[in-house]
């Protein structure tokens, strides 16, 4: 019987679509997307199937690091619209049934702000102790995340006279989360945007809000009791908000940031899901990647795995063992230009793969069948490509290709904000939404379906997962149990035809079992002997019914 406690978990079967709002669509011609250019695409969104929109920054910045460089958190970038266009960006969101996320930066930030800029000037200012500061630079220091443009975690300033701590760029001052002010501060920017309508945060490099920060002697004898606080103050004020954390930790660890009782983080990134994803995809064999889900913890009742292809920085694989980041990188990134920080990949998935439209399916398919909720980047539906002659992980972040016509239909105007993709197989006059909305066989339309038969089967966002015994290296089987509900899903991560008959797993038989999605016409499953036979990276999609359970499948 379904539990009213629960009833607000509406992450658990949401299909989340990550945008950037300045490469999305532009409304005013200056070259740059904005709110009132999001909001009119807000229909589009709603008619694919998304729910929830989580929203790359969009605060005032010096922009030396996309928009993470904050310095100002109560209001909107000027280039992207005003406070009121937000708003009315929300509503209209809400009112086509989409919740919005916005990204939560607080680990830092920029040394630009007020605050930072206060601090340097005087040490008996309120903001000096906002900041980790040393006389000299300490010896002993953790990894430095940006080995390329960064030497050390420490950076002299000549006007403070002391050195500062940054986790990331020498740009973004870490914020000292040992102060209780700061703390106060967290819960008041976002107490803010709660106000104008969001429903959560995605909390940017998390771990470092409670670890690795300089002044561990500082911190609360135990740190996590920061982001519990940071989760109290969330429900208290909208009792159905999320945090979204990103977490890129080694199993063990990342699981200790959903809380003893689901008390900190809502929803997980689950990065190594991803990177087993593309070993099973650079293998051909399922085997990796059955090995991960079947290791992977359940999460407790409030919170969720949060799963995803790709996102906005690089493919980051530095938590697959050797043998499988190597694997990967050879058959995704045979390129060094393709390859950066030593540990990821710049590029989007459909130039991974090839264009292979077989295998973009199928990885589509893993991404909204595997446990938990999925997560978009935008412009995968339609299989947009990458611009690997922009420097960095900016190579991912191109515009949104609407049309075949001037600057892919993002702007009219001529000075973009980011390049336009107009070489090569993914060039925008040949990967559009318009030419893929005249196709009943495009990408698009096939993304679209598939969504659909996903938020019709809660099973895979709310459900206990079994990996299934396939007899088959090459077979990924696994089904989602919820409430009197069952579904199945089988892949083929092979360029192989394969026949194989599944273990169920449970005691109990189906009395009827029907296909509800895959990439061809199947023929019946018997389920006294369930033999599947797929082809060449081949899906289907199962529902079964329990005797006497009295639901259809």
């Amino acid at each position: 019987m379904f539990d009213p406690a629960v009833s607000d978990q509406w992450w658990k079967n949401a299909v989340v679509y990550s945008v950037d709002v300045e490469t999305f669509m532009d409304s005013d011609g200056d070259g740059i997307g904005d709110f009132r250019g999001l909001t009119r695409r807000l229909p589009y969104l709603s008619g694919l199937g998304v729910t929830c929109l989580w929203l790359l920054p969009f605060y005032p910045s010096p922009n030396t690091d996309d928009g993470y460089d904050v310095s100002d958190y109560y209001t909107v970038e000027p280039r992207f619209g005003t406070l009121g266009e937000f708003v009315e960006f929300v509503r209209t969101a809400r009112d086509l049934g989409i919740r919005v996320v916005i990204d939560l930066v607080v680990n830092h930030t920029s040394d630009q702000h007020p605050w930072f800029q206060s601090a340097r000037r005087d040490r008996d200012s309120r903001y000096r102790d906002w900041y980790v500061w040393a006389d000299e630079r300490p010896e002993d220091e953790a990894t430095v995340i940006f080995p390329d443009q960064e030497e050390s975690n420490w950076a002299w300033d000549e006007e403070a006279g002391q050195y500062y701590l940054h986790r990331f760029y020498s740009s973004e001052p870490d914020l000292n989360t040992a102060n209780p002010d700061v703390r106060d501060e967290i819960h008041r920017i976002m107490g803010f945007w709660l106000e104008l309508g969001v429903s959560g945060f995605r909390v940017d490099a998390a771990p470092y809000l409670i670890g690795d920060t300089g002044i561990e002697d500082r911190m609360p004898q135990d740190p996590h009791l920061i982001l519990q606080d940071m989760r109290g103050f969330l429900s208290r004020r909208r009792g159905d908000a999320v945090l979204f954390g990103e977490v890129n930790l080694d199993p063990g660890d990342r699981e200790t940031f959903f809380g003893d009782d689901g008390d900190e983080m809502t929803g997980m990134f689950n990065f190594i899901l991803s990177g087993s994803v593309f070993t099973a995809l650079a293998r051909g064999e399922a085997t990796p990647l059955a090995e991960h889900l079947r290791r992977t913890p359940t999460p407790p009742r409030t919170s969720q795995w949060l799963n995803f292809l790709r996102n906005h920085d690089e493919l980051n694989l530095s938590r697959l063992p050797d043998d499988e980041k190597d694997d990967v990188m050879a058959a995704f990134a045979p390129d060094e230009d393709m390859r950066i920080y030593g540990r990821g990949i710049r590029r989007r998935l459909p130039p991974m793969l090839g264009g292979d439209r077989r295998r973009i399916e199928l990885a589509f398919s893993l991404l909204l069948t595997l446990p938990g909720t999925p997560v978009l980047l935008y412009g995968e539906e339609i299989g947009m490509g990458d611009d690997l002659a922009i420097e960095g992980r900016k190579s991912v972040r191109t515009v949104m290709q609407w049309t075949e016509g001037p600057n892919g239909g993002f702007s009219s105007g001529s000075d973009l904000v980011a390049p336009v993709v107009d070489d090569g197989p993914f060039r925008y006059q040949e990967v559009n939404v318009a030419e893929q909305r005249r196709r009943e066989d495009s990408l698009l339309n096939r993304v679209e379906r598939a969504i659909r038969v996903r938020k019709e089967s809660p099973e895979f966002g709310w459900g206990a997962w079994t990996v299934l015994d396939s007899g088959d290296p090459r077979v990924l089987a696994h089904r989602c149990d919820w409430l009197e509900g069952t579904v199945i899903a089988v892949h083929n991560l092979s360029g192989d035809h394969v026949e194989t008959r599944l273990e169920p797993a449970r005691e109990e038989e189906f009395e009827e079992v029907i296909d509800i999605f895959g990439n061809d016409r199947f023929e019946p499953l018997d389920p006294d002997d369930p033999r599947v036979s797929l082809g060449p990276y081949g899906y289907r999609w199962l529902r079964g019914r329990r005797p006497g359970s009295g639901l259809t499948p």
